[in-house]
């Protein structure tokens, strides 16, 4: 009897130690459920800051840029637009700032600052758009705007650095708050803050990949001469282009017939067993593309060097007079814009883009689809005002560096006949255009001079 009520006990307490081992079991499994389930909202939490913020970065850099047009422009139209894009982009500035978990006087004061951007650029706007050109007080409160644009500018790039040296983690910003913002951030980042901080102003009556690089794609391709031709036709001529020596092989991929340029569009495998893509217009048998990669170890090739081999492939290509205008360097490969040159007249709408690798100067790549869409001769006398006369159109603090014609591509897809005028104020570098028929102010773009190239805004 006593066997048995040992045994039955015993059976008693394995059961109560199954049933513990099942709930530690599911405590565990629990565990690691939330745990997971912290870490997973926390990555998003992180992600959704990070693209606030990035947004944020890019905006300003728009705001930047609006008030460094602003402050030059000298005509009531191109004003009102230019105010009219400050005030969008200063709005959006504000929208994705709010949405950062910092709360500091520092983050007040750029709040602030966006604000009365907004609120002035659009009273300015209504000016402009009235017909009322902006007072010399505007023009003074437009460059001390501006150059409150760049300390922000730099504020949050360096913020940027914090940000990608994992200094600065959304997380814990939103855990701690201010304190934890005033410790984390590195010394540069808090002193622009302060330096923001200790400059800003109450302005009085405050309530806003190349130039012409996005070419005007036409119905009528007046670059697309000839007859139609044949796939092994345009076979023929993807060879001859590529050279036949340094072919491997080439398949066709067939026509594409809804693409903006019909083609035929072919793969390349090179003796090196590289792949190259190549596309030939149906029409014409113009080549629109080339390109592929390799790696570019080393940079041997300077600036001008890359260009001349550029302009030299041009014209063995039978692209002649071809101007390089900007250029974007990216991993020993540059990136050069060549625009076609009628006379002395700069046409920007007949656009070519040839890939160089600074290693051996070797063509890498070449898009030609702005030069197919729109070369073509210009009539070139509607000239009504001289190089002088349009002078005096300009902003009276530009310091201008270069002067000339240039034909350039409107947002109507039409073409303008202009005078180019590149100058500086301060340091910082525009080019002007005014219309070479009747005097006014046609468009102004920002020039950057980055560490990867000369672009454009």
């Amino acid at each position: 009897m006593n066997i048995i009520k040992d045994w039955v006990n015993r059976l008693k307490k394995g059961h109560m130690l199954s049933i513990i081992g099942i709930f530690l079991i599911i405590i565990i499994v629990l565990g690691i459920i939330l745990y997971n389930s912290r870490v997973e909202a926390k990555q998003v939490s992180e992600n959704t800051y990070n693209m606030a913020f990035y947004e944020l970065v890019d905006y300003v850099g728009n705001v930047e840029t609006y008030l460094a047009k602003a402050m030059i422009s000298t005509t009531p139209e191109h004003g009102a637009e230019t105010l009219t894009h400050l005030w969008r982009e200063a709005n959006m500035a504000q929208t994705y700032l709010t949405r950062l978990p910092i709360e500091t006087q520092e983050l007040e004061n750029t709040q602030k600052f966006l604000n009365q951007v907004s609120d002035y650029s659009y009273s300015l706007s209504r000016k402009n758009i009235y017909g009322e050109n902006l007072s010399n007080e505007d023009l003074t409160n437009l460059e001390e705007l501006h150059s409150y644009s760049i300390d922000l500018e730099n504020t949050l790039a360096q913020l940027s650095e914090d940000i990608n040296s994992g200094r600065i983690k959304w997380g814990e910003l939103t855990s701690k708050g201010s304190k934890a913002f005033a410790q984390e951030v590195s010394s540069v980042s808090k002193d622009s803050f302060s330096n923001l901080e200790e400059n800003f102003h109450e302005y009085s009556g405050l309530i806003y990949d190349g130039a012409f690089s996005e070419h005007i794609t036409s119905q009528e391709k007046k670059g697309l001469t000839g007859e139609n031709i044949d796939e092994e036709t345009a076979k023929k001529t993807a060879q001859d282009f590529f050279g036949n020596d340094k072919i491997k092989e080439i398949q066709s991929s067939g026509l594409s017939e809804n693409a903006t340029i019909p083609a035929y569009d072919f793969t390349i495998t090179t003796n090196e067993e590289s792949i190259v893509s190549i596309s030939i217009s149906q029409q014409g048998g113009h080549i629109i593309y080339m390109n592929y990669n390799r790696d570019v170890s080393t940079e041997i090739l300077g600036i001008e060097e890359a260009n001349e081999k550029g302009k030299e492939y041009l014209e063995q290509k039978g692209f002649s007079n071809m101007k390089e205008t900007y250029y974007l360097k990216q991993e020993g490969i540059m990136t050069i814009n060549y625009a076609y040159m009628q006379e002395n007249c700069i046409m920007y709408p007949d656009l070519i883009k040839v890939k160089v690798a600074l290693d051996n100067g070797e063509i890498l790549g070449i898009e030609t689809t702005g030069y197919l869409n729109n070369h073509t001769t210009r009539d070139l006398s509607n000239i009504k005002i001289t190089m002088e006369e349009a002078k005096k159109t300009l902003n009276n603090k530009l310091n201008i560096e270069s002067e000339g014609l240039a034909v350039i591509p409107t947002e109507w897809k039409s073409e303008v006949l202009c005078y180019e005028f590149k100058g500086k104020i301060e340091d910082t570098e525009f080019l002007v255009y005014i219309n070479a028929e009747n005097g006014n102010e046609q468009d102004i773009l920002v020039i950057k001079d980055t560490p990867n190239g000369i672009l454009t805004m």
